[in-house]
């Protein structure tokens, strides 16, 4: 298929702008949100219409609603929907963790995710039709110290897309997906400079974005790997 619908949650920067850039480069149409007014000014400004940004924060449910709705409205049902928009809390010991650094993780990696798929998945199902990708992470399928509140969104991200796989009418499919070691911000607050030894978000692009376009109902559930 080319021309396809595809929506992108956290364009503002890293892997999902870079994704963003690929995928419009390829011919296909992409509707982005992040929660920077100023970077969604100029993603609009450089990608104009068809292409759509806008300025979304995927905790607050009433704002995805309103997104998804005036996007729906204007005949865009997604063809892929990926959930992208992830943080992280400073490297340090689960116990040394205050309450909001934690429930920050928690509401954008996870509670984030499923309003996405509450407002956006339904007109999907009536088309039966689409793929959800929710990126997941290394650390959604191993552990390592310092990073406990991370793990646990990410993991949970493995099981609630597992889950809702289980639950798709045929045509569709949920996949869980690692990106890969990527050097963003987000990898710099827990590698530092040794971050720079993997690729950049545009070069990770180049093969992600084939990757996930050639995503369908073979691969619902299955847990799966850019290949980098």
């Amino acid at each position: 298929m080319s021309g396809r619908q595809i929506v992108i949650t956290g364009v503002s920067r890293g892997l999902g702008r870079g994704l963003a850039a690929k995928l419009i480069e390829l011919g296909h149409t992409v509707q982005g949100c992040a929660r920077s007014a100023a970077t969604i000014a100029e993603l609009q400004a450089r990608w104009p219409a068809p292409h759509r940004f806008e300025v979304v924060d995927v905790i607050d449910d009433q704002q995805v609603a309103a997104w998804a709705r005036s996007c729906l409205a204007a005949g865009t049902v997604p063809d892929i929907l990926i959930n992208n928009a992830a943080v992280i809390h400073p490297s340090r010991p689960l116990w040394k963790l205050s309450e909001r650094e934690f429930g920050e993780v928690i509401d954008v990696n996870l509670k984030g995710v499923a309003n996405v798929i509450r407002h956006w998945l339904p007109a999907m199902i009536e088309r039966r039709r689409g793929v959800v990708v929710n990126f997941s992470s290394g650390w959604g399928r191993s552990t390592s110290p310092e990073v406990a509140g991370y793990c646990a969104s990410k993991w949970g991200i493995e099981g609630l897309t597992k889950a809702l796989a289980d639950e798709l009418p045929h045509g569709l499919a949920a996949v869980p997906l690692n990106p890969g070691v990527i050097d963003t911000d987000m990898l710099r607050s827990c590698f530092g400079d040794s971050a720079g030894d993997y690729p950049d978000a545009e070069s990770w692009a180049q093969s992600a974005a084939p990757f996930i376009l050639g995503l369908g109902p073979a691969d619902n559930g299955q847990s799966l790997t850019v290949p980098i």
